[in-house]
């Protein structure tokens, strides 16, 4: 398998054979494919036009007339449950959290609701895990279980919403939630308990390797598996914009199963463990826009359910677009996996600026032949990127354990994007020998001050258009075997 001149022919083939339009339904991956090369971006009007932000009754509930009191120290999981049951049995509007610090428990979202943050207003959210019960239908990382609620939940809700100017605190730290990572750097102790003690994490998986019903997947108290911050499950109509959103548990901003996800000028800070800024998984057409990320793990990582269980639900991430974020720190600017088994397709990320020591990649697929599912048509256009510390871009195929299922990388095109410091390797691929990363290409693309230009292993139609790497104009040769 070799990169050869062949290569425009294939990408204008598969162009010819791209669906006509991507919110079409497809019945099988081939269907699925987009057009290559810049016509795959004329799809992205199409995807928009399915995203539409839901609205709300012009009417208020505020909180303190349920009994909030901002003082920081009264627990106001009552009150706001109240203003929220009477937001929805009214038909819908705003709940309205004012100035003040609020403390509360987890917030359940009803259809029609708005939970809106003025500005000056907080919400701390409790660290006492048992405040998190009892357990809720939910996702962690990638199986489905009864597990601690997350800190803002709604379970097939429609119409629901987070906005404002506030704040969401979910007050994390090495004293309460991260030491269940089982790190010392978190503010775990040797003899403290944690989420690997007696295997704890690893029977979640074996359940749903056995195809244990979820309502027997009974977790919670005894297992510390962290909750998530923000989870709307299996929702219809989501928004979530203006807020700041601190210190999580563990993933942040993670709608799944959703339908029409709109995310927008929110603010993601959260330097612990599993501290993903936005996580959709096995949703369509969601949009992230203007949003800014400093975290602890990936600033947006795409998922859709790990191993037995993402095949079980078998719902791929799809029509994905990106536009105007801005990463800080995290393992990767925008990543794919490694919770990928039932697939990613149709991801495009537009005008976005990446920049620093503590950032690992700009782009990074990583799956596994346990994972299998298939990844394809990611776009990526107009990238600034100062510092990253490894690698540009990743595909990896030999993320964590390797089993049956082999993994597809397919159509992935990276174009304009700009490279201060490019860290370790510019563009580093690993594939299967019996399944290769196919089509990537780079075109415009120039990176400066990385160590190794690039590095692959089984790869097929992989081109370089006008990249300049170190200063220097790289032309892949015809000749190289990329067959290991």
């Amino acid at each position: 398998m070799k990169i050869h001149s062949y290569m425009k022919l294939l990408w204008l083939l598969t162009t010819l054979l791209a669906m006509a339009a991507c919110n079409k339904q497809p019945t099988t991956t081939s269907e699925a494919n987009l057009s290559a090369t810049t016509d795959a971006w004329q799809q992205v009007d199409t995807i928009l036009a399915h995203i539409v932000p839901p609205t709300f009754p012009d009417k208020d509930f505020n909180i303190t007339a349920y009994g909030a009191v901002g003082d920081g120290k009264t627990h106001n999981s009552e009150a706001i449950r109240k203003a929220i049951e009477a937001c929805n049995s009214a038909g819908g509007g705003r709940v309205v959290v004012p100035a003040g610090n609020f403390l509360s428990g987890p917030i359940y979202l009803k259809s029609n609701v708005n939970l809106h943050l003025e500005k000056g207003a907080k919400i701390l959210f409790s660290t006492n895990p048992n405040d998190y019960l009892p357990l809720v239908h939910t996702r962690w990382e990638g199986v489905e279980l009864m597990n601690y609620s997350p800190l803002i939940y709604a379970f097939e809700e429609k119409n629901i919403a987070v906005t404002g100017e506030g704040t969401l605190d979910g007050q994390a730290s090495e004293t309460n939630w991260w030491p269940w990572k089982g790190r010392e750097k978190y503010g775990w102790k040797p003899g403290t308990p944690n989420q690997n003690d007696e295997d704890k994490r690893a029977a979640l998986f074996e359940m749903a390797e056995n195809n244990v019903p979820v309502s027997e997947r009974k977790f919670g108290e005894g297992f510390y598996l962290r909750p998530q911050f923000v989870q709307p499950y299996r929702c219809e109509n989501v928004l979530i914009e203006g807020v700041t959103i601190v210190n999580s548990p563990m993933w942040i901003l993670n709608p799944v199963l959703c339908n029409n996800v709109t995310i927008q000028g929110v603010r993601v800070e959260s330097m612990g463990p599993n501290s993903d800024g936005c996580d959709p998984e096995s949703c369509k057409n969601v949009l992230i826009k203007d949003c800014y990320f400093n975290t602890g793990d990936d600033c947006i990582a795409i998922k859709s359910g790990r191993n037995a269980d993402g095949r079980r639900i078998n719902v791929p991430s799809e029509n994905i677009v990106i536009q105007g974020c801005t990463m800080a720190n995290g393992h990767g600017g925008v990543v794919i996996g490694s919770e990928i088994s039932g697939g990613v397709r149709n991801v495009f990320a537009e005008n976005c600026t990446m920049n620093s020591p503590l950032l690992d990649r700009a782009l990074r697929i990583k799956t596994s032949s346990m994972r299998g599912g298939v990844v394809e048509n990611v776009y990526l256009r107009n990238i600034e990127v100062g510092q990253v510390a490894e690698q540009v871009v990743r595909v990896n195929m030999f993320y964590e354990d390797s089993g049956p299922f082999m993994p597809t990388v397919r159509n992935v095109e990276v174009r304009n994007m700009t490279v201060q410091n490019g860290g370790d390797v510019g563009v580093l691929l690993e594939g299967y020998e019996e399944s290769p990363v196919q089509n990537l290409r780079l075109i415009n693309v120039k990176i400066n001050n990385v160590k190794e230009p690039y590095k692959f292993s089984n790869v097929e139609n992989i081109g370089f258009e006008n990249v300049t790497i170190n200063g220097k104009q790289i032309v892949l040769p015809d000749s190289i075997s990329l067959q290991n």
